[in-house]
């Protein structure tokens, strides 16, 4: 099965056209559907895919902010998420919604979408250029009336035309991540300059409607003679809080607030968008970034180095009380942190090859010895979501996976797979000698103190990783495999060719963290399903192409209440499990954020985002 690429309609469909072409048009888009049998239409200021929305219309600012925050000040700091094509090491391009270059981190900064999220609500949209939403029951057709006040950095105004040009263009050379969400789209269409009509083909996915609201808008005006997939340097005119100020390719981007902002006071911004200027800063090394910070070079820092956040803040900026350290606890899924094999390359086949190098990971020995102790073992890749599978199957659970029992490994309908409890000892020899009966299984047999196949082949695994920081974390691991036999090595490149391999699949095992949503929808096909498992620039690493999957991916799209969606997702969690496409490793389940006293954060903050840039603010 392929991705579908949608039809949108942009270019041939504005105002002017719609007037020329057809006197009828305009007045029938006025009237209600139900004349064309298309039945009702309601309307609303946000859009949920279950549920109420907790704010009502005449909501006056979001919660988690402080409206009266002052105004100014630079936060210089390093971001602990990256959007598409973005690089946590680096950026040549500003253009991060392709999948050519490395993108500048919080790029979107600079763009609006039609509708945003507060945080707080599982899956709760609020408009932001969309001044309100029309949908039909079948929820195939939305209108979107376009705010009149929203206007580009350049003064024009955002038309309907722009976001159904923004939408067309990234769907036919947009990011692939990006592809799933646009797929449904039948066509986008300008009914007038402050009109846009989406419609969804039959069968779309549940949460197709949410995927396309926070998409950024372009001026189709800016990109006319331009080639969209190309690097570039040059800023891209947006509509969103910030604009790219000063930058140096590679070492830092700084945004700037944007003064007479269209949506300033908006209940949606009101609180928020605080700092005067947003600095990025970009190092290649985690040591020398946490240098950097100690010596007042940025004033927040996500601290992510379990060894730095229990023993290095003894420095004098801490000692003065002018830089302090906070744990926020979120409820956020713990993410996927993990080493994935690449399955499409022929000695990852077996899953028993996959799990007994999973049993060479002694977590038990990393977290006393090189985390303090400060982190959790990791067992899902759904780990602490509210759909994580755990014990045995539910009567529901099972209704949904006896139509797959036949193409299924038996130990889906037992309890999960949680990673087996070490010795601590590093190298503990009951699990050395179960990953050494694994191995033999598989076809990979011990031949003078080599690990072949049957061809006399020795097998050989490189971990691709980006930093030397996780070096000391993986050499135990490779030492173990290399007691058994195996070629183990690690790999370390620079953060551009890290992110060009992992692009291409061109690794045998890479270190990354693929975190879940709360509500997922047609994002999983980007990571777990068949569609994107060769797919280059996908998130699918691991080449995960199984069917019975896929068919869980279109079940999941397709319920009705969170609860189904949850049974489905646990399911899905048991299917995924004895695969062992990948190696679980660790999370922590809270932020740990140093930043100096002068930053300041609301009393409370929302339940799934870390919101720093747009929440926190500086006092004078």
């Amino acid at each position: 099965m392929s991705l579908k690429t949608p039809t949108l309609i942009s270019r041939s469909v504005t105002r002017r056209t719609v007037l020329k072409t057809s006197g009828g048009l305009v007045a029938a888009s006025a009237m209600p559907l139900s004349a064309f049998g298309q039945g009702s239409m309601t309307r609303s200021h946000g859009l949920s895919s279950f549920g109420q929305l907790a704010l009502p219309v005449d909501y006056t600012h979001f919660p988690h902010v402080n409206v009266d925050a002052p105004k100014g000040g630079t936060l210089s700091f390093q971001p602990g998420t990256r959007l598409m094509n973005q690089n946590f090491n680096t950026f040549n391009t500003l253009n991060g919604f392709v999948n050519r270059g490395d993108g500048a981190l919080r790029i979107e900064l600079t763009f609006d979408g039609l509708m945003t999220v507060t945080g707080d609500e599982v899956d709760s949209y609020y408009g932001v250029l969309a001044e309100w939403v029309e949908f039909t029951d079948d929820g195939l057709i939305y209108d979107f009336k376009i705010r009149p006040e929203a206007r580009f950095h350049d003064g024009s105004r955002v038309m309907a035309s722009d976001i159904a040009w923004s939408m067309q263009t990234l769907a036919e050379q947009g990011h692939e991540t990006l592809k799933p969400a646009l797929a449904p789209i039948e066509s986008a269409q300008a009914l007038e300059e402050d009109l846009l009509r989406v419609t969804f083909a039959e069968g779309r996915p549940r949460t197709a409607h949410l995927a396309i609201l926070g998409l950024p808008t372009f001026s189709q005006r800016f990109w006319d003679g331009k080639d969209f997939e190309a690097s570039t340097l040059e800023p891209i005119l947006g509509s969103g809080p910030y604009r790219v100020g000063d930058f140096e390719v590679g070492r830092y981007i700084e945004y700037d607030r944007v003064d007479d902002y269209w949506a300033a006071d908006m209940p949606f911004t009101r609180g928020t968008n605080n700092f005067g200027t947003i600095r990025i800063n970009f190092f290649r090394d985690r040591d020398v970034a946490f240098e950097a910070f100690k010596a007042g070079e940025m004033n927040v820092r996500r601290e992510s180095v379990s060894r730095l956040w229990a023993t290095a803040y003894d420095f004098p900026r801490v000692e003065s009380g002018e830089v302090i350290q906070s744990t926020i606890e979120n409820e956020q899924p713990g993410g996927a942190q993990g080493a994935y094999f690449n399955t499409r390359r022929e000695k990852f086949s077996d899953r028993r090859l996959r799990q007994a190098i999973g049993l060479l990971f002694d977590f038990e020995w990393t977290n006393e010895r090189i985390f303090f102790g400060l982190y959790k073992r990791t067992q899902s890749m759904f780990q602490n979501a509210p759909y994580m599978a755990e014990g045995l199957p539910s009567e529901a659970e099972l209704a949904i996976l006896e139509p797959f029992r036949a193409d299924l490994l038996p130990e889906t309908f037992e309890e999960p797979y949680i990673p087996p409890t070490s010795d601590g000892s590093g190298s503990d020899r009951q699990l050395l000698g179960e990953a050494n009966r694994l191995m033999r299984e598989a076809g990979w047999s011990l031949d003078g103190g080599r690990r072949v196949n049957a061809d006399g082949e020795q097998l050989a695994v490189e971990f691709l990783l980006a930093s030397q920081a996780f070096e000391r974390i993986y050499s135990p691991m490779v030492q173990n495999m290399q007691r058994l036999g195996i070629d183990a090595s690690l790999r370390i490149v620079d953060p551009t060719q890290y992110q060009s391999r992992i692009n291409s699949f061109d690794f045998d095992v890479v270190g990354l963290n693929l975190a879940p949503n709360l509500t997922p929808g047609s994002s999983m096909r980007a990571i777990y399903g068949s569609w994107s498992a060769n797919q280059p620039g996908a998130w699918n690493v691991a080449g995960i192409a199984v069917p019975a999957i896929d068919a869980l991916i279109e079940m999941a799209e397709a319920a009705e209440t969170l609860d189904e969606l949850y049974t489905i997702m646990s399911a899905m969690d048991r299917v995924l499990r004895p695969f062992h496409f990948w190696i679980p490793q660790w999370h922590s389940g809270a932020h740990w954020i140093a930043h100096e006293s002068r930053i300041q954060r609301p009393a409370t903050v929302p339940r799934f985002t870390l919101p720093i840039e747009t929440h926190w603010w500086m006092e004078s």
